[in-house]
């Protein structure tokens, strides 16, 4: 890694409690900052939304919920109701926000949403080969660990708001 600040190369230094990349030319810290993402959980007649994820992204092949990067300066829900868009061409509505998903070593921390209003019929498109509606109690093979926590979310928020299927 090199120095934001001057282009100098980094190594790995002791830095506030924490190893972190330092520049050997000016001395600067590099803050390996985590990246946000969003998620949403659709339902219509009791199933749920899901996309098999293509071939160069992460779990090739496997299942997950409607997800995405968060850019830099983009209200976070305004990023759910886009990446739902991009990802399976819905227009949708978020609801609250139902939990934050992070795990040690993970850069990655997801913001889950439910879908209050959806309309369209799904298409695959980004990062998706396929999409399908699944009941909850019979998911295929999902993509990565956090996506039972996103379901259990989902189903705290449901127990209750019961009619909230779009």
């Amino acid at each position: 890694m090199f120095c934001q600040r001057c282009g100098g190369p980094t190594e790995e230094r002791e830095h506030d409690g924490r190893s972190r990349p330092v520049c050997t030319s000016c001395g600067a810290v590099t803050y390996l900052d985590p990246k946000l993402a969003v998620t949403v959980v659709i339902e219509r007649e009791g199933r749920v939304l899901l996309g098999k994820r293509a071939e160069w992204t992460r779990s090739p092949g496997r299942w997950s919920f409607p997800a995405g990067f968060v850019e830099r300066g983009e209200v976070v829900e305004e990023a759910a109701i886009r990446e739902v868009r991009e990802e399976v061409g819905l227009a949708i509505e978020v609801g609250p926000i139902l939990g934050a998903l992070s795990e040690p070593g993970e850069p990655v921390v997801l913001l889950v949403y439910p879908a209050t209003s959806a309309v369209g019929d799904p298409v695959a498109g980004d990062d998706l080969t396929e999409v399908g509606w699944f009941a909850p109690g019979a998911l295929p093979d999902l993509a990565f660990d956090h996506d039972p926590d996103i379901l259990r979310l989902w189903r705290e928020w449901r127990e209750v708001r019961p009619n909230s299927g779009v």
